[in-house]
């Protein structure tokens, strides 16, 4: 009973932060475009066209779930699994492929630490400590990956539509889909790797 309640009091602290650094994120693009003539409803459209940003609130509504209503099917291990392997590859991807082209600075600099490093550790160190009472389905990577899936049709369909897009690597105009798909292919397959380890991870714990 208590280890539950421990879980629950950990899993509403990483929701309030996942709330945190989404919400400062938001603020922060709400006043960057009122700056040039704008109003929430363009700040919204901005913002969730990141895969990071999505992630952050797919961990913030799994995390709120297990903390408030654990039998909910939101608090599964399934939904779990994949917001903590999405969590975990966007710290991943951000290291690797984009801290180096922008130099954030005051306020977005913590917001960026935020969203990137403190959630990412914050809900791999949850799943760690909290693994899932049930063994998750050796596929379970598998259905993982249509998220990212279906952020990338997302992603490009938003592109075509306003002109614009959210990362470098999926820039169509710029690399051609050809390149952008196996740039894709490439991200996949860290999702899967990422999936599969936590899944280890999980079954080991």
């Amino acid at each position: 009973m208590q280890a539950m309640q421990n879980m629950r009091i950990s899993a509403a602290l990483l929701s309030v932060l996942a709330w945190a650094a989404v919400s400062l994120q938001l603020g922060l693009s709400l006043q960057s475009v009122r700056a040039q003539g704008g109003g929430i409803a363009d700040a919204l459209v901005i913002v969730l066209g990141y895969f990071t940003i999505l992630s952050n609130l797919f961990v913030a509504l799994t995390a709120g779930a297990v903390a408030l209503s654990p039998g909910s099917r939101l608090a599964s291990p399934m939904f779990r699994g994949c917001a903590t392997t999405a969590i975990v590859v966007v710290g991943l991807g951000y290291h690797l492929l984009l801290r180096e082209i922008w130099d954030p600075q005051g306020w977005q600099w913590v917001a960026d630490n935020l969203l990137h490093y403190a959630m990412p550790i914050a809900a791999l160190a949850h799943w760690l400590w909290y693994p899932p009472h049930t063994r998750l389905p050796m596929h379970a990577p598998l259905l993982w990956a249509l998220y990212p899936v279906a952020y990338l049709a997302y992603a490009l369909i938003r592109g075509e539509w306003i002109g614009t897009y959210p990362y470098p690597f999926i820039d169509v105009p710029t690399l051609g889909y050809p390149r952008v798909f196996a740039n894709a292919a490439g991200l996949l397959l860290l999702f899967l790797a990422a999936g599969a380890l936590l899944r280890l991870a999980a079954r080991r714990r």
